[in-house]
């Protein structure tokens, strides 16, 4: 009987189950379990199986770069940083209001990184996500108008639950570029929630984009359901202080002493 149980499990494609199917049947015997008992630890080991293998693609999915949770982030050294206004964000709640978080800072104050940590926690919890690098974008975006695939790769941005666009700042744009990034960001607003990581501050995208009537439109719809976090902070990439104090090995001074004692 197992072996024909297990192969109708797999052919079910009821991998979950299949895994576990030997060691559930040899308890089920040894400890008299019910049929239904039996029924709904096969059924739960299934479930868990699918969610995790969920997660698993959803992350893949995701094309994060770095493996960076809100857990890993050094909130300690970065006082530029409210760790409870983030864990607050950390809820999604901004996602079922389809609500944007711009983060405006100088470069290695940790926007990515805040900002990677709050898409991973949305795919852990279920949503799709996808990160973008802000020029990767565009010209994907550019590329799309020549081979006109242009409403599909729409469609497909439009549908994520998150999008995050990382280090919209001094890019080469033109103006077809321009015009598509207008029409995504249209397209999700006050449906889907966007995070944009950037080191211009809202009245610099008038240069970056050099079409006031379209930057006007943008910060409009992106501010009317925005949260931004402005960060003032240290770079976390430049080493401690404690770091910069430790001695450092000085090759010529060890030399010098070499020298001396061949010439004694």
């Amino acid at each position: 009987m197992q072996p024909r149980l297990a192969d109708l499990l797999k052919t079910l494609k009821l991998t979950g189950m299949s895994q576990v199917l030997e060691r559930e049947l040899a308890l089920a015997e040894r400890e008299g379990l019910a049929t239904a008992e039996v029924i709904e630890r096969l059924l739960l080991e299934e479930f868990h199986y699918r969610q995790e293998r969920s997660l698993i693609y959803r992350v893949k999915q995701g094309n994060m770069p770095w493996p960076w949770t809100l857990a890993s982030f050094p909130f300690d050294q970065q006082p530029g940083v409210r760790k409870s206004r983030i864990m607050d964000l950390a809820s999604l709640a901004f996602l079922d209001r389809a609500e944007n978080i711009v983060f405006v800072g100088d470069p290695g104050t940790g926007k990515t990184g805040l900002a990677i940590g709050l898409l991973r926690q949305a795919l852990v919890s279920g949503r799709r996500g996808r990160f973008f690098k802000a020029q990767d974008l565009l010209d994907e975006l550019y590329a799309s108008l020549a081979d006109r695939s242009s409403p599909k790769l729409f469609r497909r941005l439009a549908g994520y639950d998150l999008l995050l666009i990382d280090e919209l700042g001094y890019l080469t744009l033109n103006p077809q570029q321009v015009n598509a990034f207008f029409k995504l960001m249209d397209e999700r607003y006050g449906r889907k929630s966007t995070i944009i990581t950037t080191n211009l501050d809202y009245p610099q995208w008038y240069a970056l984009f050099d079409r006031k009537p379209l930057v006007d439109a943008l910060l409009d719809r992106l501010q009317h359901r925005c949260i931004t976090i402005r960060i003032s902070g240290p770079s976390l990439r430049v080493p401690s202080q404690t770091e910069s104090q430790e001695p450092h090995h000085n090759p010529s001074k060890k030399q010098t002493s070499k020298s001396k004692t061949v010439q004694k």
